[in-house]
């Protein structure tokens, strides 16, 4: 059970204030509760422990946290306007991370040129990072690390992205879906979007529209000018991804481009993983 008072940054946190119209759970022992799907928006966290909690694929916007005891952390995600102890932190990660990577440097396009250039260079590192997987055998390619997508998932959500962004939202297909396509976990359910997470392809099989669809962003922004960039557009259909919304093609295109980006990196994190438990 947790403590009446827990003693945390040097003070006693105080108790919080019942609300009669919300559930209350305090002094309960929840330890390896699994939360899915759970809105906790506005919720009040007081003298509570997550100590070796695993949050994935949650929204923490507008989150404040006061003292605090946060020592082992790992945080991986998509972090904006970080302050800790009264300083913003997320310009110095990125710094940190141009450092370590300088081609990150070349996915912050601002001209047609520019998106030509990201464009080129991811395809060529994600070439790089197929021809390791294959390394691995069929099975091994469908091996999740830590909960996470496999490596064909990887590109199966990737074809998602380009169907989604670049097909519905740039080139106006009302209906883009290959039947491999794979959302995040968390998105509501979209009438006629794939999301079959039991089927089990060949990488191969995945990788065929996979080219396909790096030669339309190929052709795409082969043709791109400045002002196009600039050009907004909506997305046609009904219910969909991305919502019926004005965007700007650069929008549409930078969307893309971080995606390939992270997804890459993490494949390549956890093919280590996997390589490793290979020849250990």
């Amino acid at each position: 059970m947790i403590p009446s008072t827990l003693s945390v940054g040097g003070s006693s946190v105080p108790d919080m204030t019942d609300t009669p119209d919300r559930p209350s759970f305090d002094g309960t022992d929840l330890r390896g509760a699994r939360f899915t799907s759970v809105d906790l928006t506005d919720a009040v966290f007081r003298r509570v422990r997550l100590r070796g909690a695993h949050i994935r694929g949650a929204d923490l916007e507008n989150v404040r946290m006061e003292g605090v005891e946060m020592f082992d952390v790992t945080i991986e995600g998509d972090v904006r306007n970080l302050t800790i102890n009264g300083v913003e932190v997320t310009g110095y990660i990125s710094d940190e991370l141009d450092r370590r990577e300088p081609d990150r440097l070349l996915l912050r396009p601002t001209t047609a040129e520019g998106y030509r250039t990201a464009w080129d260079l991811l395809e060529r590192r994600w070439a790089e990072t197929v021809e390791r997987a294959r390394a691995l055998g069929p099975e091994r390619l469908h091996e999740s690390v830590d909960g996470e997508w496999s490596f064909v998932e990887t590109q199966r959500h990737l074809l998602f992205v380009t169907d989604a962004w670049v097909r519905r939202g740039i080139l106006r297909e009302p209906e883009p879906w290959h039947p491999l396509d794979l959302p995040w976990d968390e998105m509501p359910e979209k009438p006629g979007i794939p999301r079959d997470r039991a089927v089990r392809p060949s990488l191969d099989e995945v990788l065929v529209p996979r080219a396909e669809r790096q030669r339309i962003v190929r052709e795409l922004v082969a043709g791109l000018t400045d002002e196009r960039l600039d050009e907004e557009i909506e997305p046609l259909g009904g219910d969909s991804w991305p919502p019926v919304h004005v965007f700007k093609v650069r929008e549409c295109l930078d969307v893309l481009i971080e995606e390939e980006w992270w997804h890459r990196r993490f494949a390549e994190r956890d093919l280590a993983v996997l390589t490793g438990a290979a020849t250990a």
